[in-house]
């Protein structure tokens, strides 16, 4: 990947073709049989990959970070797959440096410039047999251009080997593999054939441009390239798509695999993991509705965004079921397509569960299709794990505006007091600084993707009970003022 951006969210125009095109605004990265991957935000397109469910990963962790900071906003995610140690390890190095970049930028942390953002946010490719695939797409304005970018991370379970794009094909077809690509390239307006001959005959270059290839689901192989690495920018983003009876000859032998698995998934993954965690998922449930009258005790309502993360969000659901306590999740859709079984079992137990977008972008940088998706995806993926679709939203950074709001009938939710538990990693200071500031009705801000955050919530729970405190969901709070 090279620091130009690019738009891979492209309608596939057939066997052996490509295409050419612009952003058209801020996109989303699709877990789904969406787009394949683009902007966080956009509408999702036709899918060159299988949809692939998350849930049916045994041991699987969404690795999650974000920041409140409007100066320096970012939300980040990569998946942890047992057994795929060397591949994670990947992941969590390019994302930790994306974010060190991003962060010592002047303009977006240091000059308390608003409107730039880190997004990086992650889409299974194939999960199945003895290979895994992943798209990471980054939205970063503060780099070059329009600051978009994919990469896709591949693991070869049967070799025990993290492998990058161009191990699907293999050396020796290198050169017919290659000289197809600049078939489809050259002409392309845009296009120079001069320097599209330079950059990908150079080793460096060509695995910096190489770096987004997936299987469609008929067994063809799609190469994204970024805007302004074969082209110049204003040419937009290029996919060139080869059929599966072109390329199949050129494949490696997990090249082949992982063709294969994508046509023809297996039904479980094994990446040859000595040991696979289970997580336990609490089985509280709540006795009937709560009948607590916000007019005449003390009530407060505690939520906590971005979840949920395994096994911060089950430790949570526990806590509070000790202290026969409710909250407020406002989830993610990603996560929650991975764990339904903790958002099911937090509704189980009587908290409420909110939407929080799908992959956590600035809401009022999107268009109105763009935000309609994100909200939409995540009350579907909230229903099938509930059977309840959600009554509220609450926006990433707390952004919203008119267009956000007639994009959608969830009701917004912002907060009274912010832990800033995102910046302080300190149980002791997000517990005291929930007990010292909080009043009478009072909504309070929190993430349970973070573990010290969750560790807070016993004393937050024994000292606020025992001053008088009820602790209801924002709905029963709205409902009984």
């Amino acid at each position: 990947m090279r620091i130009h951006p690019l738009v891979p969210s492209l309608l596939l125009l057939g066997t052996l073709s490509f295409t050419a095109a612009c952003s058209s605004g801020p996109g989303e990265p699709s877990g789904s049989a969406g787009a394949a991957s683009a902007r966080p935000g956009s509408t999702p397109g036709p899918s060159p990959v299988r949809s692939v469910d998350p849930s049916k990963i045994k041991g699987l962790e969404i690795v999650s970070d974000s920041s409140e900071n409007k100066s320096c906003p970012f939300a980040t995610s990569y998946p942890d797959v047992p057994g795929a140690e060397a591949m994670t390890a990947a992941m969590k190095k390019y994302v930790e440096r994306r974010l060190a970049t991003f962060r010592s930028n002047s303009a977006a942390c240091e000059g308390g410039a608003e409107g730039l953002e880190l997004n990086i946010s992650h889409q299974f490719l194939v999960a199945s047999g003895d290979v895994l695939g992943v798209r990471l797409s980054t939205q970063d304005p503060s780099s070059a251009g329009s600051g978009l970018s994919a990469t896709t991370y591949w693991y070869d379970g049967k070799a025990g080997a993290y492998r990058t794009a161009p191990g699907l094909v293999a050396e020796d077809a290198r050169t017919a593999f290659l000289g197809a690509l600049k078939d489809r390239l050259k002409g392309r307006e845009g296009v120079d054939a001069a320097s599209l001959d330079d950059t990908l005959s150079d080793p460096a270059s060509r695995a910096a441009v190489l770096d987004d290839m997936a299987f469609t689901a008929d067994g063809g192989l799609r190469v994204a390239f970024d805007r302004g690495d074969v082209g110049v920018p204003a040419a937009g983003a290029l996919t060139v798509t080869l059929s599966k009876e072109t390329v199949t000859p050129w494949l490696s032998a997990f090249g082949k695999r992982v063709q294969r698995q994508t046509v023809t998934p297996s039904r479980s993954l094994d990446l040859g993991a000595t040991h696979t965690p289970t997580q336990a998922v609490p089985t509280h449930t709540a006795s009937g509705d709560d009948d607590t009258n916000c007019k005449r005790v003390r009530c407060l309502a505690l939520t906590f965004d971005d979840g949920p993360a395994v096994p911060e969000t089950a430790t949570l659901l526990t806590y509070l079921a000790r202290y026969k306590a409710r909250a407020t999740f406002f989830t993610v859709g990603q996560n929650v397509a991975a764990h339904p079984d903790l958002v099911r079992a937090a509704a189980r137990a009587g908290n409420e569960i909110g939407n929080h977008s799908w992959n956590h972008p600035d809401l009022t940088k999107l268009a109105r299709g763009q935000v309609v998706s994100q909200l939409n995806r995540t009350s579907a993926a909230i229903e099938a794990a509930t059977g309840k679709a959600p009554t509220l939203f609450r926006p990433p950074y707390g952004a919203v505006n008119p267009r956000v709001r007639a994009a959608t009938r969830l009701s917004p939710v912002l907060w009274d007091v912010d832990t800033e538990d995102w910046k302080y990693r300190d149980a002791d200071k997000v517990a005291r600084t929930v007990i010292d500031k909080v009043r009478r009705n009072d909504v309070v801000l929190m993430h349970d993707i973070h573990p010290t955050s969750v560790a807070a919530v016993p004393q937050i729970l024994r000292t606020l009970t025992a001053r008088g405190y009820h602790f209801v969901t924002v709905s029963h709070l709205r409902a009984t003022l």
